[in-house]
């Protein structure tokens, strides 16, 4: 991008959210340059996540409309704000909706990963001023950000504060770097920071997507010795088992009997770990019955679509050893731990090369 464009409106391609449920629009979209502590990023590429899928068929607030979904994505810095000296135009980055601003007593803290100078929000709005840097080209209506990132756009404005950068040591492709993003980061930093699988544990993985694959992943590498996947598709079942599932149960194939009750006589009492994957409180509910007794911990990672939806678990289970806890982003503080993800990455596909060699 030419110097001359640093300082104004960028027109580009948007897909945008209209109406809850509705197909996504292709429009013409101005991305505003950025403010202090901003950064504006050329995407270069994006995927999915099911906490998209989740806000766009949301009808009340907390979702808005007009708005411009995504926050999987790696992209690369087409110019930068006032007070923004960790990256630089043309470096490799990738957005992150869990900030790390540095300074804060939590992001000084090896105890936390919720920034609480730039708290996370489900609201729309940049971080700082709550404003969006979206307009429709032509009208110049504004169109509401998504979790401090918007992905499925050409060009987007984020916070610094919610970006990584992957130096020059650490180029992975573009395809694989966007899933740092979001779903891999969330589900092997629960594995290895939230959870801290001991080796030799056994843990059961609801949900099977590319969060709960990831998790599976994590657990593999923590020593894990069995993983029991749970899923509703039959052909998650292969496809687990290539990223470390080891047995497979589909809720519809038990029988009648509970998904819990399978776990309890497979394991002897129940996993060790247990981990929501979906976003469902009664699943969460589920999860956290399958878990063993004295020490079973249940880690919460989906986003339910209800966000005040209470999760129902008897009190006396608690307290016989029982726990749950929440998991943002993994535990991962993006900043120092992405990049962390990035290099194991590359340790494995140098591996890899030096095998097949």
């Amino acid at each position: 991008m030419e110097q001359s464009t640093a300082k104004k409106p960028i027109r580009c391609k948007a897909a945008v959210s209209k109406v809850a449920g509705q197909p996504l629009e292709m429009v013409e979209v101005d991305v505003a340059p950025p403010r202090a502590h901003e950064v504006r990023i050329r995407i270069l590429c994006t995927s999915l996540c099911h906490t998209d899928v989740t806000f766009w068929r949301m009808k009340d607030f907390p979702a808005m409309y007009p708005s411009i979904l995504g926050h999987e994505a790696a992209g690369v810095v087409e110019s930068v704000g006032e007070e923004v000296v960790e990256v630089s135009p043309g470096d490799t980055v990738v957005p992150v909706f869990s900030g790390q601003c540095g300074d804060c007593p939590d992001c000084l803290s090896d105890r936390s990963n919720i920034c609480s100078g730039l708290p996370f929000r489900f609201l729309p709005g940049m971080p700082r001023d709550g404003t969006t840097r979206f307009a429709f080209a032509g009208t110049g209506e504004p169109i509401h950000n998504f979790i401090n990132v918007s992905s499925f756009v050409e060009y987007t404005v984020v916070d610094v504060a919610h970006l990584v950068r992957l130096g020059p040591g650490l180029m992975i492709p573009p395809d694989k770097a966007c899933l740092l993003s979001c779903g891999v980061s969330t589900g092997v930093g629960a594995a290895w920071k939230v959870a801290a699988v001991e080796p030799g544990s056994t843990v059961a993985v609801f949900g099977l997507g590319a969060v709960g694959l990831a998790v599976a992943q994590g657990s593999k590498m923590r020593g894990a010795k069995r993983i029991i996947g749970v899923d509703l598709n039959p052909d998650k079942c292969e496809i687990g088992k290539r990223m470390g599932i080891t047995e497979f149960i589909n809720p519809n194939d038990t029988g009648g009997k509970a998904v819990s009750e399978v776990i309890k006589e497979m394991t002897g009492g129940g996993a060790d770990y247990c981990f929501e994957c979906i976003g469902s409180t009664a699943v969460t509910a589920e999860a956290f019955s399958s878990s063993r007794m004295g020490w079973g911990k249940t880690i919460v990672l989906g986003v339910a679509s209800g966000a005040a939806a209470p999760i129902s678990i008897p009190s006396y289970e608690i307290l016989r050893g029982r726990s749950v806890v929440g998991s943002l982003f993994g535990g991962l503080k993006p900043k120092t731990d992405v990049p962390l993800l990035a290099q194991k990455y590359l340790d494995e596909v140098r591996s890899w090369s030096w095998t097949s060699s």
